[in-house]
Protein backbone atom coordinates (compact mmCIF):
# COMPACT_ATOMS: atom_id res chain seq x y z
CA UNK A 1 0.00 0.00 0.00
CA UNK A 2 1.31 3.52 -0.85
CA UNK A 3 0.30 7.15 -0.24
CA UNK A 4 1.45 10.03 -1.61
CA UNK A 5 2.79 13.68 -0.15
CA UNK A 6 3.10 16.65 -2.86
CA UNK A 7 5.59 19.03 -2.29
CA UNK A 8 4.32 22.30 -2.01
CA UNK A 9 6.95 24.94 -1.49
CA UNK A 10 10.60 24.67 -1.41
CA UNK A 11 13.29 27.09 0.18
CA UNK A 12 16.91 27.34 1.69
CA UNK A 13 16.66 27.91 5.51
CA UNK A 14 20.42 27.72 7.76
CA UNK A 15 22.09 25.59 5.31
CA UNK A 16 19.53 23.26 4.13
CA UNK A 17 16.64 22.71 1.75
CA UNK A 18 13.51 22.66 3.26
CA UNK A 19 10.54 20.91 1.23
CA UNK A 20 7.81 22.25 2.10
CA UNK A 21 5.17 19.56 2.39
CA UNK A 22 1.11 19.20 1.97
CA UNK A 23 -0.99 18.25 4.97
CA UNK A 24 -0.58 14.35 5.84
CA UNK A 25 -3.65 13.14 7.19
CA UNK A 26 -1.73 10.00 8.85
CA UNK A 27 1.00 10.02 11.89
CA UNK A 28 3.70 11.41 10.41
CA UNK A 29 6.18 10.42 13.89
CA UNK A 30 5.94 7.02 11.77
CA UNK A 31 7.66 8.39 8.76
CA UNK A 32 11.18 7.47 8.07
CA UNK A 33 13.35 8.05 5.56
CA UNK A 34 14.16 4.95 2.87
CA UNK A 35 16.73 6.53 1.16
CA UNK A 36 15.26 6.17 -2.96
CA UNK A 37 13.98 7.99 -5.32
CA UNK A 38 12.23 7.23 -8.38
CA UNK A 39 10.56 9.07 -11.11
CA UNK A 40 7.52 10.05 -11.88
CA UNK A 41 7.55 11.29 -15.57
CA UNK A 42 3.81 11.93 -16.28
CA UNK A 43 3.57 14.31 -13.49
CA UNK A 44 7.28 15.73 -14.07
CA UNK A 45 8.35 14.91 -10.45
CA UNK A 46 11.13 13.31 -8.81
CA UNK A 47 9.77 10.64 -6.21
CA UNK A 48 11.86 10.64 -2.69
CA UNK A 49 10.35 7.05 -0.68
CA UNK A 50 9.39 7.80 3.00
CA UNK A 51 8.18 4.74 4.63
CA UNK A 52 6.02 3.86 7.97
CA UNK A 53 6.12 0.14 9.10
CA UNK A 54 2.78 -0.97 7.17
CA UNK A 55 3.05 1.21 3.59
CA UNK A 56 5.30 3.48 1.45
CA UNK A 57 4.48 7.13 1.24
CA UNK A 58 5.80 8.86 -1.64
CA UNK A 59 7.21 12.68 -1.71
CA UNK A 60 6.54 14.37 -4.92
CA UNK A 61 8.84 16.91 -5.79
CA UNK A 62 7.80 18.31 -8.93
CA UNK A 63 9.73 20.05 -11.83
CA UNK A 64 8.61 23.92 -10.38
CA UNK A 65 11.13 22.91 -7.00
CA UNK A 66 13.94 21.60 -9.17
CA UNK A 67 15.64 24.77 -9.48
CA UNK A 68 16.12 25.00 -5.34
CA UNK A 69 16.75 20.84 -5.69
CA UNK A 70 19.96 22.16 -7.89
CA UNK A 71 20.92 24.50 -5.83
CA UNK A 72 21.05 22.30 -2.84
CA UNK A 73 22.68 19.65 -5.20
CA UNK A 74 25.32 22.46 -6.37
CA UNK A 75 25.77 23.57 -2.86
CA UNK A 76 25.80 19.95 -1.18
CA UNK A 77 23.03 21.24 1.52
CA UNK A 78 21.45 18.62 3.48
CA UNK A 79 17.50 18.17 2.19
CA UNK A 80 14.76 17.88 4.36
CA UNK A 81 10.83 17.51 4.00
CA UNK A 82 8.20 19.19 6.47
CA UNK A 83 5.53 17.18 6.92
CA UNK A 84 3.42 18.56 9.41
CA UNK A 85 5.49 19.15 12.89
CA UNK A 86 8.47 16.63 11.53
CA UNK A 87 10.91 17.17 9.52
CA UNK A 88 12.77 14.57 7.98
CA UNK A 89 16.33 14.48 6.47
CA UNK A 90 16.00 12.92 3.04
CA UNK A 91 19.30 10.51 3.42
CA UNK A 92 20.81 9.46 0.01
CA UNK A 93 18.73 12.53 -1.82
CA UNK A 94 21.53 13.94 -3.68
CA UNK A 95 23.45 10.32 -4.66
CA UNK A 96 20.11 9.04 -5.77
CA UNK A 97 19.33 12.53 -7.80
CA UNK A 98 22.46 12.46 -9.32
CA UNK A 99 22.21 9.31 -10.26
CA UNK A 100 18.63 9.59 -12.06
CA UNK A 101 20.05 12.76 -13.56
CA UNK A 102 23.02 10.96 -15.48
CA UNK A 103 20.35 8.50 -16.56
CA UNK A 104 17.75 10.82 -18.15
CA UNK A 105 19.78 12.90 -19.55
CA UNK A 106 20.17 12.02 -23.61
CA UNK A 107 17.69 9.42 -22.84
CA UNK A 108 13.92 9.55 -24.43
CA UNK A 109 12.66 6.32 -22.24
CA UNK A 110 11.99 9.00 -19.42
CA UNK A 111 9.52 11.01 -22.07
CA UNK A 112 10.63 14.04 -23.90
CA UNK A 113 9.15 16.45 -21.62
CA UNK A 114 10.99 15.27 -18.80
CA UNK A 115 14.69 14.85 -19.91
CA UNK A 116 14.02 18.40 -21.38
CA UNK A 117 12.79 20.53 -17.78
CA UNK A 118 16.19 18.05 -16.71
CA UNK A 119 18.55 19.69 -19.01
CA UNK A 120 16.65 23.23 -18.69
CA UNK A 121 16.68 23.73 -15.11
CA UNK A 122 19.53 21.30 -13.61
CA UNK A 123 23.41 22.23 -14.26
CA UNK A 124 24.03 19.17 -15.61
Amino acid sequence: MQSRITIKDAKIVENMLVLQADQYENNENELQAKGQMLVDSDNLAFIYILETSEQYVYVGIPYTMWKQLDEAKIKELPVYVQVNNKQIELINVIDELSFLLDNIKDNGNYGEELERKVVELFSL
